[in-house]
């Protein structure tokens, strides 16, 4: 018996290669996120601030409720950081480490919603000194690469490193967006509530 070495093997067609995914799998995270923060920018800077946007009884001012609330979301933020070094096995942790990470992040997002409402509504975008442009800055930065971060967990087969940075990015502007803002109105009016 001879066997033709030119006949096909197979009586169906091959599958296609896996493709790599496309550079839109990227850009559109980027644009939403870049929309968001110059959405959140323009509206700051041309929305007449208020003043104030909402009070909590038992705060002795607005400052204080954000301060506080922003630290909230600080401290889960920290909860965020730590659980992800869990997932990726940097620190030891327990079954529940990606539970954690989802609802730590979902709570300081919640609870960052009303301090950007204050901020925006209330601050509207100031630049008249450098703590408060960056502040503002970081606060629309924030608010867009969280978006972007949003759009790419729901996307499959990403770069192993592309979640850690962004993930990383996320929380350097929310500790920076603390530091300038929450822990400033303590050291300066003092931990009031």
């Amino acid at each position: 018996m001879t066997v033709d070495p030119n006949a096909a093997t197979q009586s169906w067609p091959s599958p296609e290669p896996e493709r790599r995914p496309g550079p839109a799998r990227y850009l559109i995270p980027a644009l939403v996120a870049a929309a968001v923060a110059v959405a959140l920018g323009a509206y700051g800077k041309v929305h007449d601030p208020t003043g104030t946007a909402f009070n909590l009884a038992g705060f002795s001012s607005t400052g204080a409720v954000k301060s506080w609330l922003a630290t909230v979301a600080f401290f889960f933020a920290v909860v965020q950081l730590v659980s992800a070094l869990m997932l990726y096995g940097k620190l030891p942790g327990p079954s529940w480490s990606a539970t954690l990470h989802r609802w730590s992040g979902r709570v300081a997002f919640l609870v960052a919603v009303p301090v950007a409402v204050h901020c925006l509504y209330a601050l509207g975008f100031q630049s008249y000194e450098s703590r408060v442009l960056w502040h503002s800055l970081l606060g629309c930065f924030f608010f867009g690469v969280f978006s972007a971060k949003m759009l790419l967990l729901r996307s499959e087969r990403l770069p192993g490193w592309l979640l850690p940075i962004v993930g990383g990015l996320v929380f350097t502007a929310l500790t920076i967006l603390w530091l300038t803002s929450a822990l400033w109105f303590f050291r300066t009016f003092g931990v009031t509530t």
